[in-house]
């Protein structure tokens, strides 16, 4: 997923997310993440698309099968040497940093840039979408898929059960603060997810000349073991979809 704490920090655990992901997705991805992203996006054969922290490229053949021309940006070069092994065919992978766009490729060179669960990986915030709005033509798409930044915080955020009423709820410890949240995703490293309020992200892409012109709230293809707990599933988001466009040219500076 494009920039984390540092290069190799993704390096470390490229192995298991690998084993996690795929060359296909996870179920999540394929049931979930990018069906709703793609719902955000209008692709043929004249459109250019850029794949923010592609990881192991699993968007890719979506974006091929439409014809539009797919390229892949990941800071992690161990997961663009696997995205290049699974899926070259259907696109092109480079390495490099998402908050420094520019250095690889044009102004207003893409007509989509997606960010498929990597934004909550990449800091800062303000920079990344900056240099996203710079390499994204005017009237372009961006379109973010992200975990729920109001009820999936890492570590402040859990499920509870009220006996009494037979309810299962989602308890949220902590949400307006911004938080750098320490991830072991494998015994050879740790990662770094950055908790941000909703009202950031919107904040920020307004403040880059993006407009958001859709919202979606995504839950689970999950059944649950009761009641209490698929009703739960059903009202309370695991994902968010967020799709802006650009209305004016931009400074990347910060």
């Amino acid at each position: 997923m494009a920039h984390k704490k540092s290069p190799s920090g993704w390096d470390n655990v490229a192995s298991w997310y690998d084993g996690w992901v795929g060359q296909h997705g996870s179920d999540h991805h394929q049931k979930l993440a990018i069906p709703s992203l793609l719902d955000c996006l209008t692709l043929n054969k004249n459109t250019n698309v850029l794949d923010i922290g592609c990881g192991t490229g699993v968007l890719a053949p979506y974006i091929a099968e439409t014809g539009a021309t797919y390229t892949g940006i990941d800071i992690s070069p161990k997961l663009i040497h696997t995205a290049k092994r699974y899926h070259e065919k259907q696109g092109a992978f480079i390495v490099g940093d998402a908050r420094k766009l520019t250095h690889y490729f044009a102004h207003d060179e893409f007509d989509v840039c997606t960010f498929l669960l990597s934004i909550q990986d990449i800091n800062p915030l303000l920079t990344t979408i900056q240099q996203t709005a710079s390499v994204l033509r005017e009237g372009g798409t961006l379109a973010i898929l992200l975990v729920h930044p109001c009820f999936r915080i890492p570590r402040q955020s859990g499920w509870g059960y009220e006996n009494t009423r037979k309810l299962q709820y989602r308890r949220i410890d902590r949400y307006l603060t911004p938080l750098k949240i320490p991830m072991k995703q494998h015994k050879r490293g740790t990662t770094i997810s950055f908790h941000r309020p909703l009202s950031t992200y919107i904040n920020t892409l307004a403040q880059c000349g993006l407009v958001i012109d859709k919202l979606d709230e995504i839950t689970t293809y999950q059944s649950g073991k009761n009641k209490a707990e698929n009703r739960a599933n059903e009202e309370i988001p695991l994902f968010m979809a967020i799709r802006a466009k650009k209305q004016s040219d931009v400074s990347i500076s910060v």
